[in-house]
């Protein structure tokens, strides 16, 4: 197939997360199974207009707004060209229903529902127009294509905070994690946090924590490691204790994840929170709020903790460190070995053919790698 894959970002651009790897993991392995896959995505200063990577011809143009006419015109110039266009939505959709053929078949790609982030990080009458595009004007351009959402509660909170009606197939994240070396778990209690810097991540309420928590237990630590818009401020305020890594190599990022006791994910709402599931392949557990996205990626009781939304972060985590023992380690382990980026990949590849893939839940669990 002849595949055009549009996402706001790549893997390598500085605001990149764990949207841009979802796509990048399915991309390559597309290019590897012999497709033709472009990647079309934003430009950030310092990249290249253009690249071949894995197989994959990676197109940047415009900006953080720009990329969205730019993205339309690409694929307007090319009308008819693609067989599949997977347009990838990070809070606005690229509405390339009205860009490509009758015969290009388009699938919107959705991680989470933006509607209440809007609001965090624009200017009431920006986010008003934000909450527009994700809702009425995305729900009528799609409305005759099938939509891939990464979680349950992603379809759920399309249906029901999008009012959306056609068809939604759940594509799982997959997980793959470096090497932590001989890194082992830390001798006093040691928590991570990794993603991305920004507002809705709500990092503050970790940082409020760590204080408490340090009174309890005063060799306590905290490894942030991320990059974004909100690392100047926050690093301004960091409490005693809290290391902020920046940006780290894989191998780097395995080795801290690999020495914690928990991860902890303050967010208030993910599409699945790939963190979650690249900790849990280190036997890491994951403490949580119990929000869209993450009550999926964390069992509660299993491999992490789920605390009510509004709820004392400090005394979920310390709940949790009394709690805590080998068979989360055990648990964890096990479940990010349900995940694959091949499996994912695989059962998007079916979606695109125009098959019905087979069941992926039993019950609630995931069922990938032939499991039923």
């Amino acid at each position: 197939m002849k595949i055009a894959l549009v996402n706001w970002r790549d893997p390598w651009h500085p605001h990149a997360g764990g949207a841009e790897t979802f796509a990048w993991e399915l991309a390559r392995r597309f290019a590897r199974e012999g497709h033709e896959v472009r990647f079309v995505t934003a430009r950030a200063p310092g990249q290249a207009a253009g690249d071949v990577v894995d197989g994959v011809r990676v197109r940047r143009m415009g900006g953080v707004f720009t990329v969205y006419p730019l993205a339309l015109a690409w694929l307007l110039l090319r009308r008819g060209r693609f067989d599949v266009v997977l347009d990838c939505q990070n809070g606005i959709p690229f509405f390339t229903p009205w860009a490509v053929g009758r015969r290009t078949r388009v699938f919107l790609v959705m991680h989470h529902v933006h509607d209440r982030q809007f609001g965090v990080h624009l200017p009431p009458w920006l986010a008003a127009v934000g909450r527009f595009l994700e809702g009425p004007a995305a729900r009528w351009s799609y409305r005759r294509h099938v939509s891939v959402a990464v979680s349950p509660s992603t379809v759920r909170a399309m249906r029901e905070r999008l009012r959306w009606t056609g068809p939604v197939h759940i594509v799982p994240n997959g997980v793959s994690v470096a090497s932590p070396g001989d890194a082992g778990r830390s001798l006093s209690p040691r928590l991570v946090h990794v993603g991305r810097l920004v507002a809705h991540k709500r990092l503050d309420l970790l940082l409020d924590a760590v204080p408490e928590l340090r009174r309890r237990w005063p060799g306590l630590t905290l490894d942030v490691v991320g990059r974004g818009p909100e690392e100047e401020r926050l690093r301004a305020r960091l409490p005693e204790g809290v290391t902020l890594h920046g940006y780290l190599s894989e191998e780097e990022k395995a080795a801290i994840v690999a020495r914690a006791w928990l991860h902890v994910n303050a967010s208030q709402g993910e599409g699945w929170g790939l963190c979650v599931l690249e900790a849990a392949a280190l036997g890491v557990p994951t403490v949580a709020y119990d929000v869209d996205g993450l009550r999926d990626a964390v069992r509660h009781g299993e491999t992490g903790w789920l605390l009510p939304e509004g709820a004392d972060l400090a005394e979920g985590i310390a709940g949790a460190l009394h709690e805590l023992d080998h068979t989360y380690t055990v648990k964890c382990r096990e479940w990010a070995g349900r995940f694959s980026w091949d499996a994912s990949a695989a059962r998007l590849a079916a979606l695109m053919r125009g098959e019905q893939p087979s069941p992926l839940w039993h019950g609630e669990t995931p069922v990938l790698r032939g499991e039923r």
